[in-house]
């Protein structure tokens, strides 16, 4: 009888510890999962994946002639108008030709201008060097708003290319002074930091190179 006994117990033990193996097994396969996602969770605590974005675009030599390419840029526009007179004098008299002449002179600068380097980069900062503020067009008298005020006797082509003369010389003088040169720089200044800034540059510095020759040809 004690054999026997032996013998079923075993024998029931051998019948509980194979009815559980694939519990044990399934739960052994769920703790395995559980660990391995809490591993995943604390890494990615530990190195946190970072996404930068960088908005900045590069100053290559194409976008450099781009630019360029603009040519003629105006800073600063004024109008003027002035009341010139010649008077010519004559033995039985002086003759007087006096002419109302109105003109939009435009202050800015030529990109076709530029030296070789005239955009210099250094990390994130930015030099660019523009040409020497300038008159773009010389002929700013408008000749179809020219009106005669006065005119006694005869005067040839000649006399009234004379005074169409003068009067350039004083708008020339009244209007491309220092303080619309200055002007023509800041605003100048401003359009160039807006366009860098839209690249992607924070750091900019503006400068401009200084004609003497170009500024005595007209501030007399």
């Amino acid at each position: 009888m004690k054999k026997d006994s032996g013998r079923t117990r075993r024998f029931i033990k051998h019948i509980i510890s194979t009815s559980m193996m694939p519990w044990l097994l399934t739960a052994a396969g769920v703790i395995v999962v559980l660990i391995i996602i809490t591993s995943i969770i604390h890494c990615g605590k530990d190195n946190s994946a970072k996404i930068y974005t960088n908005d900045k675009i590069d100053i290559t030599p194409n976008l450099i002639e781009s630019i360029k390419d603009i040519g003629e840029w105006e800073f600063l526009s004024i109008n003027d108008e002035e009341l010139v007179d010649t008077i010519r004098h004559g033995f039985f008299g002086d003759d007087q030709l006096v002419r109302i002449y109105y003109g939009t002179l435009r202050l800015g600068i030529n990109l076709h201008e530029t030296n070789k380097d005239w955009i210099m980069t250094s990390g994130d900062s930015i030099i660019v060097t523009l040409p020497a503020i300038k008159l773009l067009d010389e002929k700013f008298i408008d000749e179809t708003k020219t009106r005669s005020f006065l005119e006694s006797g005869k005067w040839s082509h000649m006399d009234r290319a004379a005074l169409y003369k003068k009067a350039q010389d004083i708008m020339l003088k009244r209007c491309l002074t220092e303080s619309n040169i200055r002007s023509a720089e800041q605003n100048a200044t401003i359009q160039f930091q807006n366009l860098m800034q839209s690249i992607g540059y924070n750091n900019i510095k503006i400068r401009f190179e200084h004609n003497n020759k170009q500024k005595a040809k007209h501030v007399k």
